[in-house]
């Protein structure tokens, strides 16, 4: 992460879940997504999920980009009991058709990278055909599949899902508050389109 600040910066970016910063999406299609995110914060209590359509440069890695995003993401819509450590960002380029897969360290024994090859897999055919609404449909329906098969693995042998130790609640409350709410006494955060184009030039 140090490396991903010296080159994106250390500040939050504020974003929604939803954030199709290159336009992809119509407007039904929007409003239908919108409300997929309720449903799997629903089924998955301590998760959220969230997807960030840009446009990267050759120069761009989709994967670093990726993990900072989520690090620095403040999520405005985003519930404060849902910490980023059990967030899930799906990064698409439109530029390459490529797709990225970040999540929080709370998820890393329920999600590994076989994992999300698999679900993306699924979706790339869709991505080639610039169907992004089709390929975010059948993300999240993968997504929620597989980690509903993990969540029932862990019931019957939870040993082997050993829950790390994190940051004390009231101090990750602390932390989002700061800066998931936005406050009319600071100065307005950068967006994520802002903050992308500001550092890595096309991204958006």
């Amino acid at each position: 992460m140090h490396d991903l600040d010296d080159q994106y910066g250390v500040d939050e970016v504020r974003m929604r879940r939803l954030s199709d910063a290159a336009g992809v999406l119509r407007l039904q299609e929007r409003k239908k997504v919108e409300r997929w995110f309720p449903q799997f914060e629903a089924s998955f209590p301590q998760l959220f999920f969230s997807v960030y359509y840009g446009a990267l440069d050759e120069r761009s890695n989709i994967r670093q980009f990726g993990m900072w995003l989520l690090n620095r993401g403040a999520f405005e819509d985003v519930d404060l009991s849902r910490p980023n450590d059990g967030g899930i960002l799906l990064v698409i380029d439109v530029n390459s058709k490529a797709a990225f897969i970040a999540h929080g360290y709370l998820l890393d024994g329920y999600l590994s990278e076989g994992d999300t090859f698999k679900i993306l897999s699924k979706a790339h055919p869709h991505l080639l055909q610039g169907n992004y609404y089709k390929a975010l449909k059948t993300v999240v329906s993968k997504l929620s599949s597989t980690l509903r098969k993990r969540s029932r693995h862990a019931g019957r042998h939870p040993e082997k899902y050993q829950r790390r130790v994190g940051m004390p609640q009231h101090e990750m409350s602390d932390i989002l508050q700061r800066i998931r709410v936005p406050r009319e006494q600071e100065q307005p955060r950068h967006t994520a389109h802002e903050k992308a184009s500001h550092h890595h030039h096309s991204e958006l």
